[in-house]
């Protein structure tokens, strides 16, 4: 018989090596994590993927598909920055907050012109911070110092004070020293991200004037003056924006001050006769629609009107929806107004043991959810909304 043939066995071939992604496929799979917190867990898993997430092109896509995360609050007074809380659905990607509390602090910053004076909040965009330092001149005509802050990188930019020679054109008496607010413009489809817009309103009495800061320029200009508001009150509430508007609510009237943006002229905008004592909020409801929320101080019940047709904004408010806050809290609209298809409220509770708590309403589905605890009881707090911090661009 023959021997039997000893054959050497081969090894198999290995299986072939998956094609790479190209970075146009990687991008639009990336693009598709709805989370934030997971693109950011995405972006450590490699180095490829960490180049492709932090790149200012993706993260503009990226911004423009997925709306950024409500991740706390920043309370302008203590500069303590309050992260949501479990169990609202951004806690998680808010824990990553805390490690970079220092930064809301702000004590990076260099010193006022009057160095007892110190910086206060008075606004927040985009995940930047607007912040001013107040000072009452004595039979002069003075304004605060400016600031734009990135507090995730510790990194600011001075704004340049108004010119004299602007300031020269305002005419407000010497012997009347006007207030002055200011705030950030909302970025809009075709700013390229790293550029922002300052306005600064001056008022006193019956008289305001506007003055616009453009980062592009790093330059003050003049903007709409008006005289003849013909308002019993100049106290201005609420301030808010919808559809390249500012607004505000004149105290205890019936009215609303407009400013429009990009003509860069004011109006007044009636309200129904019921509202003089109730904060108004004007929203952007979508397909163009204007909405109004009101909401009297204390109260738990919250009205909701939408604009369903042209027409002034005192003919939309004649049919309401109402919704109701939780009941064991009297709320106060937060003096930073709405951000973001949301509008916030501060609880203080009914009994004492309790703390207050900051509360958010969805604009699109009036769903009420708590935000976090507070550590004071003030409701002059700023939502703070962005991203992870692995995923926000170093910019000012």
């Amino acid at each position: 018989m023959p021997s039997p043939v000893c054959r050497c066995l081969e090894a198999p071939a290995p299986p072939p090596r998956p094609a790479a992604l190209a970075d146009d496929l990687l991008e639009e799979i990336l693009l598709r994590l709805t989370c934030p917190a997971d693109l950011a867990r995405a972006s450590a898993a490699c180095a490829s993927f960490r180049r492709l997430v932090t790149d200012a092109n993706f993260l503009r896509r990226y911004r423009s598909l997925h709306p950024s995360l409500l991740l706390g609050f920043i309370d302008s007074v203590s500069f303590g920055f309050q992260p949501a809380e479990a169990p609202h659905p951004n806690a998680i990607a808010a824990r990553s907050i805390p490690r970079h509390a220092g930064c809301f602090s702000f004590d990076y910053l260099p010193p006022t012109r009057w160095n007892w004076n110190p910086w206060d909040a008075c606004d927040v965009r985009d995940g930047r911070v607007l912040l001013k330092s107040n000072y009452m001149g004595i039979m002069a005509f003075h304004f605060p110092d400016l600031a734009v802050c990135d507090p995730l990188f510790r990194r600011y930019r001075l704004l340049p004070p108004i010119p004299d020679d602007l300031l020269a054109s305002v005419h407000f008496p010497q012997q009347i020293f006007p207030l002055f607010e200011a705030f950030l413009v909302p970025s809009g489809e075709e700013d390229d991200g790293a550029s922002f817009r300052v306005i600064g309103r001056a008022y006193r009495a019956i008289r305001s004037v506007v003055f616009v800061f453009s980062s592009r320029s790093g330059l003050w200009n003049l903007g709409p003056t008006w005289d003849n508001l013909n308002l019993e009150s100049s106290i201005l509430l609420c301030r808010c924006y919808a559809y390249g508007c500012i607004y505000w609510k004149v105290m205890r009237i019936n009215k609303l001050l407009k400013l429009d943006i990009n003509r860069m002229d004011f109006s007044i905008v009636d309200l129904p006769p019921h509202y003089d004592e109730r904060d108004v909020i004007v929203v952007e409801a979508g397909k163009g629609r204007v909405g109004v929320f009101s909401h009297v101080k204390f109260d738990t019940s919250v009205y909701y009107a939408i604009q369903e047709k042209e027409g002034e904004i005192a003919n939309v408010c004649q049919s309401e929806i109402t919704t109701h806050l939780p009941a064991h809290y009297d709320f106060c609209l937060v003096a930073g107004g709405a951000a973001e298809g949301y509008i916030f409220f501060v609880g203080f509770p009914k009994d004492s043991m309790v703390d207050a708590a900051s509360f958010s309403l969805q604009v699109k589905t009036l769903k009420i959810e708590m935000v976090c605890q507070m550590m004071s009881q003030s409701y002059y707090i700023l939502p703070y909304f962005g991203y992870p911090p692995s995923m926000s661009p170093r910019r000012i």
